[in-house]
């Protein structure tokens, strides 16, 4: 079925939004999978925090045109799943490198991240970007440590004195 000028219009708008506001995105070939597991996918994606669309590759280049996904061009050749990180960088690609395991079918051809175009190749790089509380649990604890690192050690001070002078008494009650 042919989609109307407005229905088109209306599809390039939301993906436009939805680009404006992602963090990152995957595009992948979805050739060979059935509904039922672009079903699951979809349903996988919602609760990772993922923007999942088909789209045809001449509304997604519109869509993306004023984003940082316009690198996205060149990738844009047959059938198109778009998934767009909401929420932190590697939530697109974490969702879509389970559902390559799980279908042979699905296939990643590009990944664009803060303005630059990847190979699919390097989905497993992006996906073990951290999330935002990782990201900001291990900046507290590099934060953390030179504070630790001090308080060992100004309490280290004391602690050797007050051995010292145990050992001092210990030494004294043994020679008398």
């Amino acid at each position: 079925m042919a989609l109307r000028l407005e229905d088109k219009q209306q599809i390039v708008a939301e993906v436009n939004k939805v680009a404006a506001g992602a963090l990152s995105a995957v595009v992948a070939d979805y050739r060979g999978m059935t509904v039922g597991q672009l079903t699951e996918l979809r349903a996988l994606a919602r609760s990772g925090g993922v923007y999942l669309r088909v789209v045809r590759n001449t509304l997604a280049k519109r869509a993306v045109v004023g984003t940082e996904f316009e690198c996205l061009d060149p990738a844009l050749v047959g059938p198109s799943l778009f998934a767009f990180s909401l929420e932190d960088p590697g939530a697109a690609a974490r969702v879509l490198k389970d559902a390559v395991k799980a279908h042979d079918a699905l296939e990643v051809r590009a990944i664009a991240l803060g303005g630059k175009l990847m190979d699919g190749s390097q989905l497993d790089a992006v996906a073990k970007l951290p999330t935002k509380d990782q990201a900001i649990s291990m900046l507290m604890s590099v934060m953390n440590a030179p504070i630790t690192k001090l308080a060992q050690t100004l309490d280290a001070i004391p602690t050797k004195l007050v051995r010292t002078v145990v050992a001092v008494k210990d030494q004294k009650e043994q020679a008398a």
